[in-house]
């Protein structure tokens, strides 16, 4: 297909392929589009190609599936499709804009400083992904500028590689499966949830063009904008969450804004209220929304020197400490399609295979991810064919078997992960663990939850335990709960800390909808006034002011019975200060109050201090009013005076020191019995949630194995689709056979000929041309495309152009004979181009050398001028002759 010829066409210069340019002394703030295809994807290309505007701005690279032994034919195909230059890409070639690059055969292509890099296939035919090479290139070397778009193709080629783009901030686009002849690989991406744009190709181009140029900039310095700003971020969170039941305000605002410039400039939308009214009215655009935050980038053993660390040294010394009796719990949080999980059962695999014991350990692994697609594909255990390069061929043969796909995990390993969908702001944590894994997703929350997130992490943890972070992430601060295996690690063990500075907050605490009771405000004003205020009107016991996690901020009245502070570092929270015997009931009186967000008050707690014990009422009141308070936690001590106790003290004396003791251990026994009761009916009610997840377990059992059933079928009725698709592809390669054999027949018989022949089409620019042309005129192969009117010609044929169009309006055939500046001549015929569908599509012109004839027709004027000089003058003498013989007679 030719598209659209009435685009502006950009004639380039006469540069043979060897004449690209090699060095970069362009501009480099471009943008360039990796396109991958395979098979169908020839004429998707040239459709695509037809419909690029002139001067766009962009460098094009093509990756087409090529074979080894294929004939580079693809740059002359593609050329008459464009204006821009179409060139077969070598080794340091720098890639600029308005040029056409297309990968050589049976090579990978990199790119690297805006400069092409060319490799041999080290990896069978099957497994060779020049797609997926480049596409990962790519997005390393242009990051955001990077765009990636898949054709017409077979199989899963690319899928990975734009997985990478995504994570790069790039743009995908996908043609739409229905308008290509293969759809195997738009399928592929779409089915992956990274499709930014599925369009036909003869719109792409144009929609490529306005991604680029219509990217939103919602960078506002003005405070009020930037306060109107919020309120539209925060309502495009209110709407993710009441249609996902999501909450991502606990993300960074810089991550959440880029994600939704990005959809802003797929949807040409610049301004982000009428964005939010487009979410509104369009609430699927919510799902895309919501996956455009989840691109979940992973692959199997990430940094191997992690990986190698944790094989070597982490799991023997973990195994070392347990008995095969006991079940080795780990915690993969964040697992995406769960590579890092079934890379975390093969190390562990191996590692028991190692130490060859006769018992095999027990090993459980929880997955957990917000994404509940992903999870449902983490739990297939099928991944593509170009896993094969992020692990060794032994691995890939022992842990996994060939599928119609590409690779699935076996059952042995597939056995030992459980995958489940979790958020792990808001849901309970896995406890008890040994092992737990958390590789980037750390650094996509504020600091504030990755600082809730640390203690969780130590909490669900086992004594001595290991913690597996991402290269980009730490523990920060909390050196006292993690220490690393070494300097450049992040991997960390768990320590037992000395003194439990501050309570643990869990999920339900500290989820982002639910802060305003936590987090009070920190810039309050006025806060002693207004706390003098509210005390005197309210209160008079010794009264604390802390915000949600217990930081003391005002106190007023005599609380040193209660608080002291701690030896040590100064610590000003309240649960650090708090005295002996206080602590427990303080701290359980502070989280009931938070999380039912009214007053609660405990009844006679028994403090100790050095005046001996003493009881106390201990009133939480988290405050709503006033404004500035607004978050903050009221604490008030109430001394309880017991007067039988007195008297008792009157009138029988001092107390025995037994008498004393024994009263000291019931007031613990009794401390004890209320914590006992508390975790009792935590326990109670704990086991009443197990209860029931084990019956949605056991649901989601018996729907899992009914979708294994039609899985089972719609395998089957793959492999009978894919039977065809290999009959169909053996009648096409011989189909490209015959059309190669009818090619080189032509090519022979045209230059068997010796006749110049040049194909022109309805607006006069070259399409074809023999080699004979080069004798007639100064035609190269970078003409192809150009007006034959701009060509230097040694012709003196004025008239060609009117010529040529009097065939086309009277489609019948011009012979004239020409002369060349160099005294050649030629015998020119203009005949109209017919296609096999009886169509007029330009012109052929031929010319025919007729030099010599010319010659010998000039010698034979001249012999024949001569002759008839002779014969008039033998007339003449005869003439004569007969005059004088008749004078004579």
């Amino acid at each position: 297909m030719k598209g659209n010829k009435n685009l502006d066409i950009n004639i380039s210069t006469k540069n043979s392929v060897g004449n690209a340019p090699k060095t970069n002394t362009a501009k480099t703030d471009f943008s360039i589009i990796g396109i991958g295809a395979s098979a169908g994807g020839l004429d998707a290309l040239s459709v695509f190609l037809c419909n690029v505007p002139k001067n766009s701005g962009l460098a094009f690279v093509i990756v087409q599936h090529m074979e080894k032994n294929s004939k580079t034919i693809l740059v002359d195909l593609l050329q008459g499709d464009t204006s821009m230059k179409v060139v077969q890409a070598h080794e340091n070639m720098s890639v600029q804009p308005n040029f056409v690059y297309v990968i050589p055969p049976n090579k990978n292509m990199s790119i690297n400083h805006n400069t092409i890099h060319l490799f041999d296939y080290t990896k069978p035919h099957n497994l060779r992904l020049p797609i997926d090479f480049f596409f990962c290139s790519l997005a390393n070397d242009m990051k955001e500028r990077s765009i990636g778009v898949i054709l017409s193709g077979m199989g899963a080629d690319g899928t990975e590689g734009l997985k990478q783009i995504k994570e790069k901030k790039g743009g995908v686009f996908i043609q739409e499966p229905s308008s290509a002849k293969f759809e195997d690989m738009p399928r592929s991406a779409i089915e992956a949830g990274l499709a930014d744009v599925i369009s036909t190709v003869e719109t792409m181009p144009s929609n490529i063009i306005s991604y680029i140029q219509d990217k939103p900039d919602m960078i506002m310095t003005d405070k009020d904008n930037a306060d109107k700003l919020k309120i539209y971020f925060d309502n495009i969170i209110a709407l993710l969450r009441s249609h996902t039941g999501h909450d991502f305000s606990s993300y960074k605002k810089n991550t959440i804004q880029r994600r939704i410039e990005r959809c802003m400039g797929i949807h040409k939308i610049d301004d982000i209220a009428a964005y939010v009214r487009f979410l509104k009215n369009n609430p699927q655009e919510l799902n895309l929304l919501f996956k455009e935050f989840l691109i979940g980038v992973t692959s199997f053993f990430r940094e191997p020197l992690e990986w190698k660390l944790l094989e070597d040294k982490v799991i023997p010394a973990l195994l070392a400490q347990r008995s095969p009796t006991d079940t080795v719990r780990i915690w993969t949080s964040g697992c995406s399609t769960g590579e890092e999980a079934y890379s975390l059962a093969i190390v562990f695999k191996d590692v028991m295979d190692k130490l060859k014991s006769p018992d095999n350990f027990s090993i459980q692994i929880f997955a957990t991810d917000l994404d509940n697609e992903a999870i449902d594909k983490a739990r297939e255990g099928i991944f593509p064919l170009s896993i094969s390069k992020d692990m060794s061929t032994e691995r890939l043969t022992r842990y996994f078997a060939k599928v119609d796909r590409g690779y699935q995990v076996n059952k042995e390993i597939r056995d030992m992960v459980i995958f489940a969908q979790q958020n792990l702001i808001k849901d309970p944590p896995f406890t008890k663990v040994d092992v737990m894994i958390c590789r980037n997703l750390l650094i996509y929350l504020t600091p504030e939850i990755q600082k809730k997130l640390i203690p969780l992490f130590h909490y669900s943890l086992n004594s001595g335990g290991f913690l597996f972070l991402g290269s980009a992430e730490s523990v920060g601060n909390f050196t006292e709960l993690f220490k690393p295996l070494d300097l450049k690690s992040r991997i960390y063990q768990r320590l037992r800390p000395l003194i439990q500075t501050e309570p643990i907050e869990f999920p339900n605490s500290f989820a982002p909808h639910q802060t305003e009771v936590n987090q009070p405000t920190t810039d309050v004003q006025n806060m002693q006034s207004q706390a003098d205020k509210l005390i005197l009107q309210c209160y008079s016991p010794a009264t604390v002011l802390v915000n949600g996690k217990g930081d003391i901020l005002y106190i007023t009245g005599r609380t040193g019975k209660y608080l002291e502070p701690p030896s040590g570092k100064v610590n000003w929270n309240i649960f650090a200060m708090a005295r002996e015997g206080l602590n427990y009931k303080l701290s359980d009186t502070f989280y009931k109050a938070i999380r039912q967000k009214k007053e609660i008050t405990s009844k006679n707690a028994v403090v100790i201090n050095e005046g001996g014990t003493l009881m106390v009422d201990i009133s939480v009141n988290p405050l709503k009013d006033p404004e500035e308070l607004r978050g903050m936690v009221m604490i008030i001590f109430t001394e309880v005076t017991a007067p039988s106790a007195c008297n008792t003290v009157d009138t029988m004396g001092p107390i025995p020191a037994s008498n004393k003791r024994e009263e000291e251990l019931e007031q613990e026994l009794l401390q004890t019995r209320q914590m006992w009761q508390v975790a009792g009916a935590e326990m109670q009610l704990s086991q009443e949630e197990f209860k029931s997840s084990n019956e949605e377990l056991q649901s989601c059992n018996e729907e899992l194995q009914s979708t294994n059933e039609e899985l089972t079928t719609t395998k089957e009725e793959v492999q009978s689709s894919n039977e065809e698709l290999k009959t169909i592809n053996f009648e096409l390669q011989s189909k490209l056979d015959d059309l190669s054999l009818v090619t080189s027949d032509m090519n022979n018989l045209m230059d068997s000929t010796k006749i110049a022949t040049l194909f022109l089409d309805n607006t006069l620019l070259v399409k074809h041309f023999t080699n004979e042309m080069t004798v007639v005129s100064r035609l190269i192969t970078s003409d192809v495309g150009r007006p034959v009117t701009d060509i230097a010609s040694d012709l003196i044929y004025p008239e060609l152009e009117a010529d040529v169009k009097e065939v086309q309006r009277t489609l019948t055939s011009v012979d004239k004979q020409v002369m060349s500046r160099n005294g050649s001549w030629f015998n020119a015929r203009i005949l109209p181009y017919h296609t096999l569908e009886e169509k007029t599509d330009g012109v052929v012109i031929t010319f025919v050398d007729i030099t010599k004839s010319k010659k010998l027709e000039a010698e034979l004027l001249l012999k024949n001028d001569r002759l008839l000089a002779e014969l008039e003058q033998g007339h003449k003498e005869v003439a004569a002759t007969l005059d004088l013989d008749n004078s004579k007679l």
